[in-house]
């Protein structure tokens, strides 16, 4: 292959997939590198990238301990041609530290390939414990955010409202039930590059139907004007007075807006 362009779909895609699991890094005399790793299940993905790729790279295997396992086997990916190094700084994948500062490509590009490279990388696809389907992107880009949110939205009519959660000040963008099964439809489509294992949990969740006994429930957006009140109200039990809804309601809202540092509130319990 003797170009690489973000309107191909499997191209789309690996940027998307670098830009948020692989690392650019640079050195003296022009010298650096482009690299992936994954856990080994996960080597086919570096196999469609090694061939994907318009110049020469490698992978390579190891095993060492982690914090989660005593032998963790993984497989890395890594490519050092200056000229393919240069076109993604290029296109948006910045040397060094990126999980701030990545954004959507500004050249024309696969747009559902890309997004689903950012899931496979920084996401997850499947079924809950209770079987609902769900979707998810974890990112710390606001760029990154705003562009997955206003996707889903094209593709489910959902608006998402989303703020960084207060322990890591990161966003945990999350779809369930019909809007997950949309979703899924539409980034795994027959025949797209993916990882194996969520392209099996993406049908799984495709495939989802509501039950008959569960009809789906419409939520109450929440307006700028109300959370202006949940801003300026002392407490959720004040907010849900004013607003006209439940305590719990209230609570949880500022929970994600303001984390457990801010919320000072008791929701009562039924007496028997």
């Amino acid at each position: 292959m003797d170009e690489f362009t973000l309107e191909a779909p499997d191209h789309a895609y690996m940027f998307a997939f670098l830009q948020a699991d692989g690392h650019h890094s640079a050195s003296d005399r022009n010298r650096g590198r482009v690299s992936v790793e994954v856990s080994a299940r996960d080597a086919p993905i570096l196999e469609a990238f090694q061939r994907i790729c318009p110049h020469n790279s490698s992978i390579k295997y190891r095993t060492r301990a982690t914090n989660f396992a005593a032998e963790h086997a993984s497989a890395a990916w890594s490519v050092h041609a200056l000229e393919f190094r240069e076109q993604l700084l290029d296109l948006g994948l910045p040397i060094g530290r990126k999980s701030d500062s990545v954004t959507p490509p500004t050249v024309p590009f696969s747009t559902r390939d890309y997004v689903r490279g950012l899931v496979d990388a920084d996401g997850s696809v499947g079924r809950t414990g209770a079987g609902l389907p769900f979707v998810s992107l974890t990112t710390k880009s606001e760029p990154i955010k705003r562009f997955f949110c206003d996707y889903a939205q094209q593709v489910t009519g959902t608006h998402r409202t989303v703020n960084r959660n207060a322990r890591d000040d990161i966003y945990n963008i999350l779809y369930t039930c019909e809007d997950a099964v949309a979703l899924a439809r539409d980034l795994y489509y027959p025949g797209a590059l993916a990882l194996p294992r969520k392209l099996s949990a993406a049908a799984h969740a495709a495939a989802w139907i509501r039950p008959a006994d569960r009809p789906k429930i419409h939520q109450r957006r929440w307006t700028a004007h109300e959370l202006d009140v949940l801003r300026a109200c002392p407490s959720a039990e004040a907010a849900a007075a004013e607003l006209g809804r439940t305590v719990q309601s209230c609570a949880m809202r500022r929970w994600r807006m303001f984390g457990p540092q801010r919320v000072r509130t008791r929701i009562p319990h039924a007496r028997a």
